[in-house]
């Protein structure tokens, strides 16, 4: 069976992040061909454009992965109105190392969840117009907005009853525009 493997991105360096919980869920949900892989970035330095000549170690693990992955997955939270500061370091630091080639042409899918009820809506919005630079084909609808509140993860870390028909419908989606895009670049 052929493995569509998914980079995922979380803006999150909490240990007990709801939007760790998410990525990890929403793998689950996902059919069996998908193989979902957390990207570490907690080993990077802030950006110095200074260093985009000689990439640290961890910056080619990352382009590493990238290059190697059918389909980019962000699950971020929101960080005063726009994407988490780890998450937005991460993209410098490939976007400025690899000159973009990586990224260009990738399916990929934003999500996340927030304590508020708007979710993550801004930080979705600025996570878009940001993959729209690197001419990712990014998932647009069905647009998910999850407020983390009591019920959406059960005992297990799954997702709970309450929040399952919305989110496999989104990683419904996701994964038909993996493929559609996985295949047309064949």
């Amino acid at each position: 069976m052929s493995q569509h493997k998914i980079a995922v991105f979380n803006g999150s360096m909490c240990n007990d992040s709801s939007n760790t919980k998410l990525a990890t869920a929403l793998a689950a949900l996902a059919p069996e061909d998908f193989e979902f892989k957390h990207i570490d970035t907690e080993d990077l330095p802030l950006y110095n454009p200074d260093e985009s000549e000689n990439p640290f170690m961890a910056v080619q693990r990352i382009k590493t992965d990238i290059a190697s992955a059918h389909g980019i997955l962000f699950v971020a939270r929101e960080c005063n109105r726009s994407i988490p500061n780890a998450l937005k370091n991460a993209i410098d630091h490939v976007l400025h190392s690899c000159k973009r080639t990586e990224w260009i042409g990738k399916p990929a899918g934003v999500i996340g969840t927030s304590i508020t009820a708007l979710g993550t809506t801004t930080a979705q919005q600025h996570s878009r117009n940001i993959l729209a630079y690197f001419n990712m084909q990014t998932l647009s609808q069905p647009e998910a907005f999850i407020h983390a509140k009591e019920g959406l993860f059960d005992l297990n870390g799954n997702i709970g009853i309450d929040s399952k028909v919305l989110l496999q419908s989104w990683v419904n989606r996701y994964v038909i525009w993996v493929k559609k895009h996985v295949d047309t670049n064949l």
